[in-house]
C-alpha cells in the first residue's frame, strides 16, 4: 500500500522526463493497491504519457507558483504567515528524521509529495490517521483546482477521499483569480517565514503535528463563518 503513497507523490510533483516514462508504472501501482481510484486521472496519465515536457513543467509552474492560493505547502494553509509555522517546520523535520527519511537541503517539510513520501514509510493505518489530519486542506485544494486544472485536480480529489476529508475545505490564504496577474504578484510580496523557536508546545511528534493542524483550521473555519 505504500506505493499508493508515492505514486500520488510523483503525480504531485515537478513533472520530469524520468516521470513520464515511469507514468505507467504510477497507474499501474495505484491499480494493484486498491486505495484510490486511477480512472479519474486518466487525463493526467495521458498528458505525461504523450505531453512535451517543456509545455508539462510550465503548466505546473503556472498552477503551483505563481500564486499562494493552490499551494503544495501545507503549513501555509495552516499558519499563513504566522511564525508559529517556522516552528512546525522544525518539528515535522524533525520527525522525517525520527523515521529516516532524509530531506535534500532546498526541500521544504510541509510540501505535500514529500509528506506524502513519508507517510509510505508509516504502516498503512497510522498513514491514513496522519493524512487525515490536513483532511480539510486536502479538500480545500480539490476544490480550487477543479476551477484550475482537471487532471490535477484529479489526483487532489482522491487524495482527499482517502485522507476522509470533509465536504468543505478551509485555508488561511484566500483564493484568488488565476488570471490576474498583479493580484499574484502582490501575494508574494509578504515578510519572511522565520524557522526557528516560536509559540510551541513542548515536545514533538505525530501528537502535536497533529495538535497544530486541529487547532489552526478550527481558527480557518471559525474566521470564514465570521466573514
Amino acid at each position: 500500500m505504500a506505493r499508493t503513497f508515492r505514486a500520488l507523490a510523483a503525480l504531485l510533483s515537478y513533472p520530469t522526463p524520468d516521470m513520464q516514462t515511469a507514468a505507467p508504472d504510477i497507474r499501474a501501482a495505484i491499480e494493484a493497491d486498491g486505495l484510490v481510484a486511477a480512472a479519474p486521472m486518466a487525463d493526467l496519465f495521458a498528458d505525461l504519457a504523450a505531453g512535451d515536457i517543456y509545455d508539462l513543467q510550465a503548466r505546473y509552474v503556472d498552477l503551483f507558483d505563481r500564486g499562494r492560493a493552490v499551494s503544495l505547502h501545507l503549513f501555509e494553509h495552516v499558519h499563513g504567515e504566522s511564525r508559529d509555522r517556522g516552528q512546525a517546520m522544525a518539528d515535522l523535520v524533525a520527525l522525517y528524521a525520527d523515521h529516516g527519511l532524509q530531506m535534500q537541503p532546498v526541500e521544504l517539510p510541509d510540501y505535500l509529495p514529500l509528506f506524502l513520501e513519508f507517510l509510505s514509510l508509516l504502516p498503512l493505518a497510522e498513514a491514513r490517521a496522519l493524512l487525515s489530519e490536513p483532511s480539510a486542506i486536502l479538500r480545500m485544494l480539490a476544490d480550487r483546482l477543479g476551477e484550475r486544472d482537471a487532471g490535477y485536480a484529479a489526483v487532489m480529489t482522491e487524495l482527499a477521499n482517502l485522507a476522509n476529508a470533509p465536504a468543505t475545505g478551509v485555508s488561511a490564504i484566500p483564493d484568488d483569480d488565476p488570471a490576474d496577474l498583479a493580484a499574484l504578484d502582490a501575494a508574494w510580496e509578504e515578510a519572511a517565514v522565520r524557522f526557528g523557536p516560536g509559540e510551541a508546545l513542548d515536545g514533538c511528534g505525530t501528537d502535536r503535528l497533529r495538535t497544530r493542524m486541529r487547532a489552526a483550521q478550527r481558527e480557518v473555519a471559525a474566521e470564514g463563518e465570521r466573514r
